[in-house]
């Protein structure tokens, strides 16, 4: 008799989401923003703003996971039987490396800087054993994912609950960042402000975190939307607060162009002490966003190799369906990036094309059709083209601000247009 196969609760997939969302954009873009943006209510309305784009594509997610119960894939099944397979497969590409695999390093090679104060002997040998033990875990079964997911996203909610403790307990800073006064009026119909809000939506990324297992979710009707929609509720809530608590432990001087605002903050109101602590907390709360890529990516590569024989190699899946290829050709991809020293290249190409895919998995709802099973995203369409129009604006400003990335970008997905053509996919 074949044992039950074990399946994930709303709460776990919520810290996947979490874990996806809060890596180091909210610890570093505020520093980046008040070089042009600097009344306290702009400030709020970027990220209230990125929240509520993110709860948008939550809704959205949460029609379509719910449409394609028993799918792994998350965006690749949605474009490819929404839109068509050649777009589910160029989205599959693009994410097998830009998608995943860079966001791993990155964050490891962010570890190893907020690190970097305690003079450890071999940094780059920790992270690189650190990615090795995430994937030996997310190998065995989806328990001992579970049970990882759910104790690293503990702590990094428990370190962001103190910073949150603290900051808001002590007196303000004299002479702090916060300024309530009416120059937003002046501040949010610019470009600066436009820019600003790239910094907070890449800070957001991963509401749809859990989409990308639908099928491993139990009840996914119910528990997905909650997953997705609460993981977003929560992120958005912790971002602004966060924002508010390093304004006002430090001065708009103190913070302006710093790339670890929360390091700044602490470490000037505090003394370096607490800003060595701060640096280790997030340095550690980064594993359970390792860990969540990690789980995620591997469903990717595994169901699109299920349709096309080029790629069947890494379709297998062990006894208890975790697909152990595809996870390790990933962490493989994520240790040549570590090592590479062109990953912010890599990001650069492939960030036009992230934002363009899933811009079309928004998109392939307005082709899918409404079942009576499926979660009933609210203003349907509307919320959808308003996240597209938003998305379509990103996409300029990147191929204006950024001509030879956005189009090396668009040249790799050529490249995997000619891979999609060597092996026709299956019927």
């Amino acid at each position: 008799m074949t044992p039950p196969i074990h399946k994930i609760g709303w709460r776990t997939a919520c810290s996947l989401v979490i874990a996806n969302m809060v890596g180091t954009g909210v610890f570093t873009s505020l520093g980046f923003q008040l070089a042009a943006v600097q009344n306290t209510w702009s400030i709020l309305l970027l990220w209230t703003l990125g929240g509520v784009l993110a709860l948008i594509g939550a809704f959205t997610f949460a029609e379509l996971g719910t449409h394609y119960p028993d799918e792994k894939g998350g965006d690749y099944v949605f474009i490819s039987k929404g839109l068509h397979p050649l777009l589910g497969y160029l989205s599959a590409w693009v994410s097998l490396v830009g998608g995943f695999a860079a966001p791993v390093a990155i964050a490891g090679k962010a570890m190893e800087s907020y690190l970097e104060p305690f003079g450890l002997a071999y940094p780059r040998l920790l992270t690189v054993g650190l990615i090795l033990v995430i994937g030996v875990i997310h190998s065995i079964t989806l328990r001992h994912s579970s049970l990882f997911q759910n104790a690293t996203t503990l702590i990094k909610m428990a370190f962001v609950g103190v910073v949150l403790a603290i900051g808001f307990y002590v007196a303000p800073l004299a002479g702090n960042a916060l300024d309530w006064g009416s120059g937003y009026q002046q501040e949010v119909f610019t470009s600066p402000f436009a820019v600003s809000l790239l910094y907070v939506t890449y800070a957001y990324t991963g509401w749809n975190a859990a989409a990308y297992i639908v099928s491993e979710i139990r009840e996914p009707g119910r528990n997905l939307p909650k997953a997705l929609l609460l993981g977003s509720l929560v992120v958005t809530v912790l971002y602004v607060a966060l924002q508010l608590v390093f304004l006002r432990l430090s001065s708009v001087e103190q913070l302006t162009g710093q790339a670890d605002v929360a390091v700044v903050a602490f470490g000037g109101r505090f003394g370096d002490t607490a800003g060595r602590w701060i640096s280790i907390g997030i340095a550690f709360q980064l594993v359970a966003t390792m860990s969540s890529y990690i789980w995620i990516g591997g469903r990717v590569t595994s169901r699109m190799a299920r349709d096309f024989p080029l790629w069947s190699y890494f379709r297998h899946e062990n006894s208890h369906h975790i697909p152990v290829r595809a996870i390790w050709l990933q962490i493989l991809l994520t240790l040549v990036l570590l090592f590479s020293g062109t990953l912010e290249q890599v990001l650069l190409c492939t960030s036009f094309v992230l934002q363009l895919m899933g811009t079309l998995a928004i998109a392939s709802l307005l082709r899918t059709e409404r079942l009576p099973t499926d979660f009933p995203s609210p203003f349907r369409p509307w919320l959808q083209w308003a996240y597209i129009a938003f998305s379509l604006c990103v996409l300029g400003f990147i191929a204006y601000d950024r001509p030879i990335e956005s189009f090396t970008g668009l040249g790799i997905v050529g490249v995997g247009s000619l891979t999609y053509w060597i092996k026709r996919p299956t019927a």
